[in-house]
């Protein structure tokens, strides 16, 4: 491997000489006084985000201040320079201030290495040499690991897929395509899995960060002119992680990026994780050769949680907070709250927080009156057997035609406008709305929804009839 025309061995060896010389010169008098100035100017914030990662060398005349990367330091030094030599002027009348790149600070062999230190969001994490993690601290939730995720039947083959890649070396199904809607799991097992490698495979290099974020440190990496830094961080780890790839749908450069990195990754036996909140096939505006690759490995989907599944979560999540909740709260909370776990965890929150704040035991009579908004929202919610009984009963067929095979026009044009408003008005991903639907897969759902926006496009009076539905719906 060759590092900007040397050997690996060559630039350990330099970068070795530069920590031992960085060493046994000490930062000039006046660094700490700029480091002040630093955090009173910008504030705490903006501080600790573009500034702590600093270093100091030189002297007072000359003073060079190193980032971590090129990418960091062309940043800073664009966008915060003058500010900074104006302050280091008024402390030293003739002080010169230059911007570099410092070396990576290499960890000590006892000590378990520390995530790599995003301390600018939004910006790269480092270079994958500076340390075996390249996710930042602020990225990874520490709630989101393997032994807080509570399995059922929804889930268990996304969580057995994650523990599995976590665990292996070599990738045993390439990439791992984790989708489902929001709420069900998805960013905690991509969490849970970051968290698992950090901890018992320390050697391994990782990069997670959402799909957003990618494209963002691209766009940056092109305005700069820094694409060879870019592309030598994401290619270079072992295990690339990018969460709501969707995001990137429609970003054509970014797709292009994307898809070289993937490929790159993969040919060099390197694993690959991704989420979404569709399957790949069904990604839109993603280009076809990239849905493809997307598809290659193994493709797990997060299903709504059932009811003993949201029960056993909110067991596991009373228990978390020390909290006593009787059975019978835990029992309507699982009834009432079925559209995802964020809503369900969200919602034993206020309760758990009203009973501490308010002094209030927790009882059934309580929980509805502290979560009466929640309850009325979720009580609205539309289902899709009512869905199918309205379109049914407007059409004038009978009700088991939603289900049965029959594809007769009089029958299948009412079953494609029941699937379309199922889809529009419900939380139910597509595998689920095919499954209702006499078991149909979830392409059929595609089509019937591609076909009901078609015709609602040309055809006035069949989009007010569809109207007139989803107000009845509403209503």
């Amino acid at each position: 491997m060759k590092i900007e025309g040397k050997t690996a061995e060559a630039f350990v060896s330099e970068v070795s000489q530069d920590i031992v010389s960085h060493t046994l010169h000490e930062a000039p008098e006046s660094w700490p006084a700029l480091r002040q100035a630093l955090r009173e100017h910008f504030g705490e914030t903006a501080y600790r985000r573009w500034f702590e990662n600093l270093h100091a060398s030189g002297n007072d005349d000359v003073m060079t201040l190193k980032l971590p990367t090129r990418f960091m330091r062309d940043w800073v030094e664009a966008h915060y320079g003058d500010t900074i030599r104006t302050l280091w002027r008024q402390l030293i009348r003739n002080g010169r201030i230059e911007f570099g790149v410092s070396a990576p600070i290499l960890k000590k062999p006892d000590a378990a290495p520390a995530l790599n230190p995003a301390a600018m969001p939004g910006m790269p994490a480092g270079d994958a040499l500076a340390a075996p993690l390249a996710a930042g601290e602020c990225d990874l939730d520490p709630r989101f690991t393997f032994d807080n995720f509570v399995v059922g039947k929804p889930n268990e083959l996304a969580y057995a897929a994650a523990r599995r890649v976590a665990d292996s070396d070599t990738p045993g199904f390439n990439p791992l395509f984790l989708y489902g809607g929001v709420g069900l799991g998805k960013t905690h097992l991509m969490h849970a899995i970051a968290w698992h490698i950090r901890r018992h495979y320390p050697q391994r290099r990782v990069i997670y960060m959402s799909a957003e974020k990618f494209m963002y440190q691209f766009v940056r990496a092109l305005r700069y002119k820094d694409t060879v830094a870019f592309k030598d961080q994401f290619r270079s780890v072992d295990v690339l992680m990018i969460d709501d790839v969707q995001f990137i749908g429609g970003k054509d450069t970014t797709q292009e990026e994307f898809f070289h990195t993937f490929n790159a990754l993969v040919d060099r036996n390197r694993q690959v994780i991704i989420s979404a909140d569709k399957s790949p096939q069904d990604l839109d505006r993603m280009e076809e050769r990239l849905r493809s690759r997307l598809g290659w490995g193994l493709v797990a989907d997060l299903h709504p949680a059932t009811y003993e599944l949201r029960l056993g979560i909110l067991h596991a999540k009373a228990e978390k907070l020390g909290c006593q909740v009787p059975d019978k709260v835990m029992e309507f909370l699982a009834h009432k709250i079925t559209s995802n776990v964020r809503e369900l965890e969200g919602a034993l929150n206020r309760i758990a927080a009203h009973a501490q704040l308010v002094g209030r035991t927790i009882s059934l009579e309580m929980t509805q009156d502290v979560l009466a908004d929640l309850l009325r929202a979720n009580d609205r919610r539309i289902t899709i057997d009512e869905i199918q009984k309205k379109v049914a009963e407007h059409y004038n067929i009978r009700l088991s035609d939603m289900h049965s095979a029959r594809r007769a026009r009089q029958v299948a044009r009412p079953r494609q406008v029941a699937m379309y408003l199922a889809k529009q008005l419900t939380p139910r991903s597509l595998p689920e709305i095919g499954r209702k639907f006499g078991g149909r897969d979830h392409t059929t759902v595609i089509h019937a929804v591609r076909k009901i926006e078609e015709l609602s496009a040309y055809d006035a009076a069949f989009k007010e009839d569809v109207e007139l539905l989803r107000r009845l719906l509403q209503g």
